[in-house]
């Protein structure tokens, strides 16, 4: 038996075993070391490839389609630098609890720490960002190793998916000669079961536990129910028939996917605003937080749980992870969050009328009326351009939105509708790094995707828009061009006239349209309104990519939102003193 049969051998039942194991999609960045496993990719019938040439990009990209799928999608580079640049997605991918298969081709141990081209340390690289790393050993085609390679590819699509999800890592060190004997790779295809079946269970609290947090639910006089991102539609459907039940108000974030296509009159999407107030913060205090999914996007939501030193914190999760940033749980409840609502459900008595819960309607509705003000203003605004989104968008739509400045204006001015759109961001690091790249993953498998996104992270990804022209990708790109870093306008820093351009405005003066058309994309930079709604809702019709260019200014920005805050507030205050009357 010769090197090219055992590397056939080896690396088709690795590939094989992937797909008998639901991996249906590859992402992969061309090199050298790499090309056993590019070609097996290729040429399996139950796996699509998507080529993408940079890896910083291809791994964001490999990220945005296991998001909109939500299922594991694997990612295939070279040896060397080309693993370093996997990084910053892999990153994103553990934070957010996305599941990707990362595949690295190295070289073999004699070529090791000996000066070879194209060689790192590719050991352990990506450290705690995974969550499990396997070295293959060098192809064998033996009973033993080719069971070894399935058995170890099982492995890997299993630990992606097992809560929570994530990122792991199979590095592959490979010998020449690297083409395998692509005429007899199916030979080594097999039957259509999984080798090694993973029947991996849900966490749940014993009746026991059920009963004693029921029991502490049912005597809060004054709950909240706070969701961030939440990851299934079982468990947004549990969350709203708990919260129906109890009578109590939802705290939706809009990557919870309660803001879309939900008539639950309990939704509360006014919230960031409503909490500036310190007059509301006041009038509105919980003597218990229930807590479901990633932590909200809201800063003012973060601090308002932070003064709730009084009320009880239940955090649920379904990963058995930790996140609760503020400090405060009085209760970390593993257990798989559909599992937990139902059990409180059948255990709580029916709640019939809650003053606590119309009072937080009254306002909530008297914060939108104030907010929606922001569309009588003629000029090009950030906050009316999402005020208009959920208008504009079609049904059974996908919104992706960029980091800073966007994803906060989303959470302020996207409000509840009627419609079925789905909304992404990358929240597990919250960097601005890679989101055109995960906006055209998500293009790829979702029809009518829209990314809203701000001029300098658009900046850090234009290699991404390659895959757009390479793969005929259709998106609708709405770039906020405010010239520079928004967000710091709002910050402290922004006192410090002297150095803030330098430091954190950062203007760069960037014809982005030369950019659009050097890969093959339709431009155009809207002048009014009229303009803006003409060419978007066209876009959806238009084959491609689109990239429409809303022009604002960062100094007018930082006033209209303060301006709308304090107008807000003194509505709120009128229906406050109505209350207290």
């Amino acid at each position: 038996m010769n090197e090219q049969d055992s590397l056939t051998a080896y690396a088709a039942s690795f590939i094989d075993e992937l797909a008998r194991n639901q991996v249906k999609h590859a992402v992969i960045s061309p090199g050298s070391r790499s090309t056993p496993l590019a070609l097996l990719f290729a040429e399996h019938p139950d796996i699509t490839i998507h080529i993408n040439v940079d890896e910083r990009s291809a791994g964001f990209f490999a990220l945005g389609l296991a998001k909109a799928l939500q299922e594991p999608v694997a990612m295939l580079c070279t040896s060397g630098t080309a693993t370093a640049n996997f990084y910053p997605a892999i990153v994103e991918a553990f934070y957010a609890r996305v599941p990707l298969i990362v595949l690295t081709a190295d070289r073999p141990h004699e070529l090791r720490d000996v000066g070879a081209p194209q060689t790192i340390d590719q050991m352990q690289m990506y450290g705690k960002h995974v969550k499990w790393f396997a070295e293959m050993a060098i192809p064998e085609n033996t009973d033993v190793m080719i069971r070894y390679a399935r058995t170890i590819s099982a492995r890997a699509a299993a630990t992606a998916v097992k809560q929570p999800s994530g990122p792991v890592h199979v590095n592959f060190p490979l010998r020449e000669p690297l083409v395998p004997a692509m005429k007899d790779v199916q030979t080594y295809r097999g039957q259509r079961e999984a080798t090694v079946q993973v029947e991996a269970g849900e966490l749940s609290l014993s009746l026991k536990q059920m009963d004693n947090l029921a029991n502490i639910l049912s005597q809060s006089k004054a709950a909240l129910i706070v969701c961030g991102e939440l990851q299934t539609t079982e468990s947004r459907e549990a969350i709203l028939q708990l919260a129906d039940k109890w009578n109590v108000p939802i705290l939706a974030d809009p990557l919870s996917q309660l803001r879309s296509g939900q008539s639950a009159v309990n939704i509360i999407d006014c919230y960031d605003t409503i909490l500036r107030d310190e007059r509301a913060c006041a009038a509105l205090s919980p003597d218990l937080i229930l807590r479901f999914g990633a932590m909200p996007v809201s800063k003012p939501l973060l601090l308002y749980m932070k003064k709730q030193r009084q009320a009880v914190h239940m955090v649920v999760d379904g990963g058995g992870g930790w996140r609760e940033p503020a400090g405060l749980a009085t209760n970390m409840i593993q257990s798989e969050e559909a599992v937990f609502c139902h059990g409180m459900t059948a255990r709580l008595p029916e709640v019939q009328d809650s003053i606590w819960l119309s009072q937080w309607i009254t306002i909530n509705h008297a914060a939108k009326q104030a907010l929606s003000s922001i569309r009588d203003g003629a000029e090009l605004d950030e906050g009316k351009l999402f005020s208009l989104l959920s208008d504009l968008m079609p049904e059974d739509s996908h919104l992706f939105v960029g980091n800073s400045m966007p994803i906060r204006d989303l959470d302020t001015f996207f409000f509840t509708n009627n419609k079925s759109i789905r909304t992404y961001a990358n929240r597990g690091a919250n960097g601005i790094d890679g989101v055109v790249s995960t906006a055209l993953g998500v293009s790829t498998v979702k029809e009518n995707t829209v990314l809203v996104i701000g001029d300098l992270s658009f900046f850090h990804d234009m290699n991404g828009l390659l895959a757009a022209k390479l793969q005929k990708q259709n998106l609708t790109i709405l770039l906020v061009n405010n010239d520079g870093g928004g967000i710091f306008s709002f910050l402290p820093q922004s006192s410090e006239k002297d150095y803030f351009e330098v430091l954190f405005g950062t203007p760069h003066g960037l014809d982005f349209e030369l950019a659009v058309k050097l890969y093959g994309g339709k431009y155009h930079k809207v002048q009014n309104w009229d303009d803006f709604q003409e060419n978007f809702t066209k876009s959806f019709t238009v084959p491609g990519l689109k990239v429409i260019e809303v022009p604002t200014n960062r100094e007018e920005n930082v006033l209209k939102h303060r301006d709308l805050w304090n107008y807000v507030s003194r509505e709120m205050n009128v229906v406050l003193d109505k209350e207290k009357s």
